[in-house]
């Protein structure tokens, strides 16, 4: 290795120590992504960070200390573990459905130095809400979820909208809080056609909110967007953004929104178990270990081995092709940035901490879990 390949700053001095496939975080990195994402809006209230990344304790009182006080989630598990680090305000992005509903009653009694409010985007699933939550003796926030084009849950943003927010406005055990709107469809690389899409979400939710306003109610709280929307929405005065990947940033955001300029702050480590031929080597990080929704080429890139061709993968096999004179050996040790960092943090059930190149302790994935608790 070269004198420039052994100062990179993912290297780790007990590379021998830790099994592999292992996931690493780098808090120092995590520390400056989290400070850019407060450089990156005028207010900080606005903030309202999508824990699904990281599904950690440690990193979300991270950002409480950093003066973030509103969060979003998908479980109740990564609920929960906010509650657990008495987060001020949470939206469980989700529409509790089923026993979903009794376990999110229970998680606002059992924390109730937190907010708790949830989605809601028919009226089948409004009155079931209202009845369990009427019947405890609790008023719950809602916020309406407007399909903009995910079309994966939500309400079109039209009348029927408009109508559903009112119902909610006047049913007992819920009040009406505010509109959600999540445009995960819109990640174009190209910055601005991701713009001239996001117009078009921005005039639906806007026109629902004029709507909402002249029907005589108050004027809704939005919450919208995700990490390739985040400067668009950031730029305005008034809406809550919800960026999750900044946190650990991964190769996929890398390549696609270089204006947003965040530092990898975890990787995988995998390690050399056989040289399977003159140009071949097959490490241990299978479909168990990375996220493998996306082809073959696109789901890690090695740091110190960027050359390396996905040859095949399996449950607990990775078969690369490095080339003649890699200079691999059995045991070897592989650096890599997954492309899609959420749901391969969602494999693991703890992360070592890497700090100046030494693992310094680890941090428990704690809310991958379906059910912490509750």
């Amino acid at each position: 290795m070269t004198n420039t390949v052994q100062e990179a700053w993912y290297l780790i001095s007990e590379a021998e120590q830790p099994d592999s496939p292992a996931l690493v975080f780098y808090p120092h990195r995590i520390t400056e992504n989290i400070d850019r994402l407060k450089r990156s809006i005028s207010d900080i209230s606005r903030l309202r960070p999508h824990v699904k990344t990281h599904k950690n304790a440690e990193i979300t009182l991270m950002m409480i200390q950093a003066g973030i006080s509103k969060f979003k989630c998908a479980t109740i598990a990564e609920a929960e573990m906010l509650g657990m680090c008495k987060a001020p305000d949470v939206l469980l992005a989700y529409q509790p459905v089923g026993p979903k509903i009794d376990r999110f009653i229970a998680l606002i009694k059992a924390y109730p130095a937190t907010h708790f409010s949830c989605l809601v985007d028919h009226p089948d699933a409004l009155q079931a809400i209202t009845a369990v939550a009427a019947a405890a003796g609790l008023e719950i926030g809602l916020f309406l979820d407007l399909n903009v084009g995910m079309n994966r849950t939500g309400i079109t943003p039209d009348e029927t909208a408009v109508a559903l927010y009112q119902q909610i406005h006047a049913l007992p055990g819920v009040y009406a809080r505010g509109l959600h709107a999540y445009d995960g469809h819109i990640h174009d690389a190209s910055f601005e056609l991701r713009r001239e899409k996001w117009q078009l979400v921005l005039d639906a939710i806007s026109g629902v909110e004029r709507q909402i306003i002249a029907a005589g109610l108050p004027k809704p709280v939005i919450v919208a967007g995700g990490t390739p929307t985040y400067p668009f929405y950031a730029a305005l005065d008034d809406i809550e953004c919800s960026p999750g990947t900044f946190i650990l940033w991964d190769k996929g955001y890398q390549d696609a929104f270089a204006e947003q300029e965040y530092l990898s702050a975890a990787l995988v480590l995998t390690r050399v178990i056989s040289l399977t031929a003159e140009t071949l080597v097959t490490v241990d990080l299978g479909h168990k270990s990375v996220a493998a929704e996306n082809e073959p080429g696109r789901r890690v890139w090695f740091l110190n081995a960027p050359d390396a061709e996905f040859i095949g993968q399996s449950e607990e096999h990775l078969v690369l092709d490095l080339g003649l004179d890699h200079g691999f050996q059995i045991g070897d040790v592989l650096y890599g940035l997954p492309f899609h960092i959420c749901p391969t943090v969602a494999l693991y059930g703890t992360a070592a901490l890497i700090e100046n190149h030494h693992i310094t302790g680890e941090w428990k994935i704690i809310s991958r879990e379906r059910k912490i608790n509750i």
